[in-house]
């Protein structure tokens, strides 16, 4: 059974879980537990002379599985020869060599790369006619009775609940079939294919009821993204609306999650309620903030019975009456509020974020596309460089796969115009428009796009980044572009992170040795380009850390348009006027391949500048509800100390 090296927790402690929760404290320690549980029953079945069947995954949260699994054949020696394998689903139509096919994810994540004989490994055909699908389905499941059922089902889950592609309102008796695809599904998956437009409206799916009858089901789980369906699944009751809460009903399930997609269980989020806990300056804040946002008051209006009726008596008994308490975190909450995010100068700093000195400072704002500086804190860059900063900014990758084809068609276009009209010959550029218009032309959905086509893309964001960088007031000297090697691959899917990301980072870090460094916190998704840059950060920072400059280098996280950091967790809050909304609105606006429609879109409907401006705004709402200075607008930060 899978054992966590921090998962102690006991029944008592899980009482308001209804499934079998096991929390790791990465994706990747977790991945390779599993993995150990998958190889023994592989092997239990050899010795017995018998088949494994596996029912598995595709998607994101199977990835590091499959690499274990892989590295248990190739250096352990493993054998896949005794597995029978039956995948959960597959887009339709969709052709087996597409480069969105889970036939072609499933070849190059595991089939290819181990010993399972081809015909013991199927995938549901993407090829069928819709006259064959019914009687395909039928033969598919029978395939698995005939075996006996499946010895093990992996699975991951949707943002509303799918297990499969059994979406939100599948029956617990649903059988395999072909479904309509949420809507939140296909938004969810439309950054694979380059756009809504281009996403698949329809699946074949393994149904609910042969997940149900698997002998043992292990659904994975990563990232704060997955941590709210996750909740619901585990805690709240039995619904067709979340089919992921059928697994409460089987008899040998567990949902396998790192610390981020366990944060909202209610032991992980607030532990005061299943066991005595020791309140720390962290757990008291968190609770207590929490009840003033549940009972909508604020902080000092909160009362020794609001703590008694909510699970919080052990606190009075600790600390004294809530009046005492409500004080303290108030005044701890007032001290995150600052103006000066590089620091106030000639000024008591005892409750400040920031030092006051050195008094004009060197600052590195590490941006992993070429907008998040300006969408995630351009209120902050431009009162940094306002105040008298040092301000650099790093753009990490080129952004280049978010921008639309017609863009990049318009740009190749306007060079040949601009030749003309100047009267400037040149071949190399009359070539290079016709080649990128006749793949463009002619391009597939998701086909890789060719070098010149990417360069020009790349070409198009890097002005763009620019015209932000000069619109904040910054000189060429303090703009870079990074463009590191993970990221330019062309494809959704990037390379992991690899050295030369990692010197790249150092040298750059190294060369401007800065007071401080702004860095994208976003951890939803563990697999994102905003994780990989940030672990380069990380990785930089750690080989850096012995240097001198680095003991006055104090590391900032913002995070992205599509979350915030939560009340508790915020070190730093920078308010912003209306008139510096304004201006950070046109700042973003200097992007204009990503306004108006943009190629990853995500699950929201807004444009970037409208979800920055909402969760700026909604930053300050929430300090005025806790009873705080009313402002227009927030941009919050906390603190990483290495």
């Amino acid at each position: 059974m899978l054992k966590s090296k921090i998962d102690k927790a006991t029944g008592f402690e899980k009482r308001f879980e209804n499934i079998n929760t096991v929390v790791f404290e990465n994706s990747t320690e977790a991945s390779k537990e599993v993995a150990q549980e998958i190889a023994a029953l592989i092997k239990e079945k050899q010795k017995e002379g018998k088949p494994c069947i596996l029912g598995l995954a595709t998607g994101s949260s199977p990835k590091g599985l499959y690499a274990e699994l892989v590295r248990l054949h190739k250096e352990e020696g493993l054998s896949f020869k005794n597995v029978i394998s039956f995948n959960l689903d597959e887009y339709y139509p969709m052709e087996p060599n597409s480069i969105n096919s889970y036939v072609r994810f499933m070849k190059e994540l595991l089939f290819d790369h181990v010993d399972i004989l081809p015909e013991n490994a199927h995938v549901p055909d993407g090829l069928l006619t819709k006259e064959q699908i019914a009687d395909y389905c039928h033969e598919y499941e029978a395939k698995i009775e005939a075996l006996g059922g499946i010895d093990l089902q992996i699975l991951g889950i949707g943002g509303n609940g799918h297990i499969g592609f059994n979406e939100s309102g599948s029956l617990q008796n649903s059988k395999t079939r072909l479904v309509a695809l949420d809507h939140i599904t296909r938004v969810a998956a439309s950054k694979d294919f380059f756009g809504l437009n281009n996403t698949p409206r329809t699946a074949i799916t393994l149904g609910v009821k042969k997940i149900m009858e698997a002998k043992r089901v292990i659904l994975l789980a990563w990232g704060e993204g997955k941590a709210n369906i996750v909740k619901k699944s585990v805690e709240d009751e039995v619904t067709n609306r979340v089919p992921a809460s059928f697994l409460q009903e089987h008899n040998n399930a567990v949902f396998v999650l790192d610390k981020e997609a366990s944060s909202k269980l209610t032991r992980i989020n607030k532990p005061w309620l299943v066991e005595k806990i020791v309140w720390t300056d962290k757990l008291t804040r968190k609770a207590v903030l929490g009840l003033a946002l549940d009972l909508k008051k604020p902080i000092l209006m909160l009362t020794d019975a609001d703590y008694i009726e909510n699970g919080m008596s052990d606190l009075l008994a600790d600390s004294g009456p809530a009046y005492d308490t409500n004080i303290k975190i108030f005044n701890k909450l007032q001290n995150t509020i600052t103006g000066w995010p590089g620091g106030k100068p000639n000024s008591d700093d005892t409750h400040r974020p920031e030092r006051a000195e050195p008094a004009k400072k060197r600052v590195l704002i590490f941006s992993p596309h070429p907008d998040d500086d300006i969408i995630s804190m351009g209120g902050t860059f431009m009162r940094l460089q306002e105040q008298g900063h040092e301000v650099h900014v790093a753009y990490q990758t080129s952004g280049n796969i978010a921008v639309a084809d017609d863009e990049a068609l318009r740009f190749a276009r306007f060079v040949i115009d601009y030749n003309e009209k100047f009267g400037i010959k040149s071949e190399e550029a009359d070539n290079i428009y016709k080649k990128a218009e006749a793949f463009l032309q002619n391009k597939k959905n998701s086909e890789i796009d060719i070098p010149e086509v990417r360069y020009i893309k790349g070409l198009i964001r890097k002005g763009e980044a620019r015209a932000t960088s000069y619109f904040v007031g910054l000189p060429d000297s303090q703009i870079h572009f990074m463009e590191l090697p993970f990221y330019e691959t062309g494809t959704i899917e990037k390379k992991p992170i690899g050295p030369e990301d990692i010197q790249l980072t150092v040298d750059l870090i190294e060369k401007i040795k800065p007071h401080q460094i702004y860095a994208a916190g976003d951890l939803a998704d563990p697999h994102g380009t905003h994780k990989v840059c940030l672990d380069a950060i990380f990785e930089a920072v750690k080989v850096l850390k012995p240097k001198e400059f680095m003991n006055d280098c104090w590391l900032w996280l913002y995070r992205g348009a599509w979350q915030e950091w939560g009340i508790d967790e915020v070190e730093m809050a920078v308010p912003m006027s209306p008139d510096q909304v304004l201006a950070k609105r046109h700042g973003i606006f200097k992007h204009q391949s990503q306004k108006d429609g943009v190629v990853f879109q995500g699950t929201d409907a807004r444009e970037f500048w409208q979800r920055a401006e909402d969760r700026n705004r909604e930053t300050a709402e929430l300090y005025h509800q806790l009873g705080l200075a009313t402002y227009a607008a927030m941009e919050a930060f906390v603190r990483w100390h290495y």
